[in-house]
């Protein structure tokens, strides 16, 4: 990574173009062509420095909502258990944190309350491990910039 990558991770999570050639538009902010940007963002993402590039929308306009939930797995098994949650389309997050009460595989799950309810039943039954469910009550948080250059 150098100086043009910060430059361009910064200009990127500060506002995405929403125009016809959007990678062109950022490549003419940062002085890059079109192709140079394309291949950067590619490469960032390889590295794992980028997940993905996308909108961040308000939920309950959409009438969807959102849960957090964890599942009790034992550490050797948690691999496999994450497989299954990753099937989702609708599982944003999935990661495996340190726990004294046993729940340790945390996911989120964005969807319509009847299609995350299904998720999670399913989830239960592929993995017959206990389920930990916290609905989203209030947002605290919309987004996150880092101070990168």
């Amino acid at each position: 990574m150098d100086d043009t990558d910060l430059l361009l991770l910064s200009a990127v999570q500060d506002g995405f173009p929403i125009t016809p050639r959007p990678f062109r538009d950022l490549g003419q902010a940062l002085g890059l062509e079109e192709k140079e940007v394309i291949m950067r963002l590619a490469e960032l993402q390889k590295e794992g420095l980028v997940r993905r590039i996308g909108p961040i929308m308000d939920l309950r306009k959409l009438g969807r909502s959102g849960i957090l939930a964890a599942l009790a797995v034992p550490v050797d098994e948690a691999n496999d258990a994450a497989k299954v949650v990753s099937e989702y389309p609708e599982v944003s997050h999935n990661y495996l944190r340190p726990s004294d009460s046993g729940y340790n595989l945390w996911f989120t799950v964005s969807a319509t309350d009847s299609r995350i309810q299904e998720i999670l039943q399913e989830i239960r039954l592929k993995t017959g491990r206990k389920m930990l469910v916290l609905p989203t009550l209030r947002i605290f948080k919309i987004g996150v910039k880092f101070d990168i250059v």
